[in-house]
């Protein structure tokens, strides 16, 4: 695993990015499973589809908590 992965992930905790957006983001990032249907919300999926594509500044236009 790149050191992108573990940057992109300190950027935002650092910003202050809603912690399920980054948990479904470094879940799609590592290509795993996505959580079980009941555990799922719009951060998370939002987050998931951009670790998916290897996006790194997707965030930037999300909610921050």
């Amino acid at each position: 695993m790149g050191n992108e992965y573990y940057a992109t992930i300190d950027k935002m905790e650092k910003q202050g990015v809603d912690p399920e957006y980054i948990n479904g983001w470094a879940s799609g990032y590592l290509h795993n499973p996505k959580r079980e249907e009941q555990r799922i919300n719009a951060a998370y999926t939002a987050g998931y589809a951009d670790g998916w594509d290897k996006k790194t500044d997707g965030y930037a236009s999300r909610n921050q908590t």
